[in-house]
């Protein structure tokens, strides 16, 4: 259930990121987009997490 869990937190993630580097973009704030790149990348490891946890069954 865990690998879920990470899926699901990561792709959370994934879109606040998107959405404040979006709003970096729009209000020309350099500082956000680069933590919204960040939140991203965050997103990404964890969903990456989340299927090695799964394919390991839980087990990580």
């Amino acid at each position: 259930m865990g690998g879920l869990k990470d899926k699901a937190k990561g792709l959370g993630n994934e879109i606040a990121g998107n959405i404040k580097q979006a709003a970096g973009r729009a209000t020309n704030n350099p500082r956000l987009e680069a933590e919204g790149m960040a939140q991203e990348r965050k997103g990404e490891a964890q969903g990456l997490k989340g299927k090695v946890k799964g394919a390991l069954g839980d087990k990580v």
